[in-house]
């Protein structure tokens, strides 16, 4: 398994839709564990200035987690504008254990 670096930007003006999808996603990301297989979510959360989240997954390929993360609310709804995925190695710190 790949460790991955999600960044989601989020749409101009979609606050209040974010926040009516807010629990669909939570669940999403809840429901992605390694006991699921596939996909799994190891960290993630909201930027604080409101732009965006930063989400830290395990997954076997990039497909195979852009796949996973097109059925996210937020993504289902046209509500992150951009989606960045990028491979890392957590070396040191709480998650270098993911590595």
């Amino acid at each position: 398994m790949t460790i991955f670096a999600v960044e989601y930007v989020y749409a101009a003006g979609t606050e209040a839709a974010r926040d009516g999808h807010r629990p669909g996603h939570r669940s999403f990301l809840s429901s992605l564990t390694q006991e699921a297989g596939g996909v799994s979510l190891v960290a993630s959360g909201p930027y604080g200035d409101g732009s965006g989240a930063l989400l830290i997954l395990k997954a076997g390929s990039e497909q195979e987690l852009a796949a996973t993360l097109t059925r996210d609310p937020f993504n289902a709804q046209h509500l992150v504008a951009g989606l960045r995925i990028t491979a890392w190695s957590p070396v040191t710190g709480e998650l270098a254990h993911h590595a």
